[in-house]
């Protein structure tokens, strides 16, 4: 995966899919489906590529960070997997933020990505104040002789929780991710949510009862689904492993700062410094305050038998 941080560096000519596609979910996928399926038909003639933006338009205008489901690391290693050769972060600034619609097209779209193809979904919109639609973009790239294709908006039919025909945002995956609705979450997105990490020392309190963690060191823009305790898959190299996993302040020994914690199930080797993903399967319970490191063993005794089972 070509990861392009500036206009100069980019590979093309390229068929690409406009948007955010933050968390690559599985609306996300369909618009990506009509740039995977020109390149495969004109073989190495173009490059498949996503093209996003950085920073984020609404952290460029409101000045807030934000957390993302896919920081660009974890973005690019999954738009790999699908088949994109190539993603693109324009940088975001105020002379790209001024541009018309036209502009847009004119400049970035034909003179630098010389687009041969494009996708995007139905909502997507571009330019100054966002005035440009995706109809719009259909007419000023047919000037050029591009095509584009719109693609509707990806419904979610979750029989489960009784979404039908809502639609697949990674809004709504955030607020799933934020009650614990781990289910709704990984339906939406195609996969298990998952978190990406560096083992790092912690305390070792888990190591005292008989539990040891490996404490996971995740990007700083990582979006964190709500604080609690979560039956988990671990991979690590080659292998898949249950686990359990908590996610907050630890409150029972008086922790400050959230961490991400997990504890592997039938694991004794030393994993410092490891690579680790955990993808996330149930959440369990909430996170809570025990009166004694006995009954906090006692309960993640039971978390682990939640898991295994």
């Amino acid at each position: 995966m070509r990861i392009a941080d500036s206009l100069e560096q980019i590979l093309t000519p390229t068929a690409i899919a406009l948007g955010n596609f933050d968390g690559i979910h599985r609306g996300h996928q369909k618009v990506l489906q009509p740039v995977l399926q020109l390149s495969h038909h004109a073989g190495s003639y173009n490059y498949p590529t996503v093209v996003s933006f950085s920073p984020h338009p609404r952290e460029f205008f409101t000045g807030k960070k934000l957390t993302l489901l896919t920081p660009v690391a974890e973005k690019a290693q999954l738009l790999e997997q699908l088949g994109i050769k190539q993603l693109v972060l324009i940088p975001f600034n105020q002379q790209l933020a001024s541009l018309s619609p036209q502009q847009f097209v004119a400049e970035i779209i034909v003179k630098q990505l010389k687009a041969i193809a494009i996708s995007v979904g139905e909502d997507f919109c571009f330019g100054y104040r966002r005035q440009g639609t995706a109809k719009d973009l259909v007419a000023i790239a047919s000037e050029y002789g591009i095509e584009v294709q719109i693609n509707s908006l990806q419904q979610c039919d979750y029989q489960q929780h009784h979404h039908h025909g809502v639609r697949i945002s990674s809004s709504l995956i955030r607020q799933a991710l934020q009650i614990g609705d781990i289910a709704h979450a990984n339906y939406m997105l195609g996969r298990a949510y998952s978190l990406t990490g560096t083992v790092v020392q912690g305390q070792q309190i888990g190591r005292t009862i008989g539990f040891p963690t490996a404490n996971l060191d995740l990007p700083p823009n990582k979006f964190l689904p709500r604080y609690g305790v979560y039956a988990v898959n671990v991979s690590y190299k080659q292998s898949q492993i249950r686990g359990v996993m908590n996610i907050g302040c630890r409150p029972t020994v008086d922790g400050m700062n959230p961490t991400i914690e997990v504890h592997l199930l039938d694991w004794s080797e030393d994993l410092y410094g490891q690579t680790l993903t955990v993808s996330l399967e149930k959440f369990l319970r909430p996170e809570q305050k025990f009166p004694s490191l006995d009954a906090l063993k006692k309960q993640i005794t039971a978390d682990c038998q939640a898991a295994r089972t």
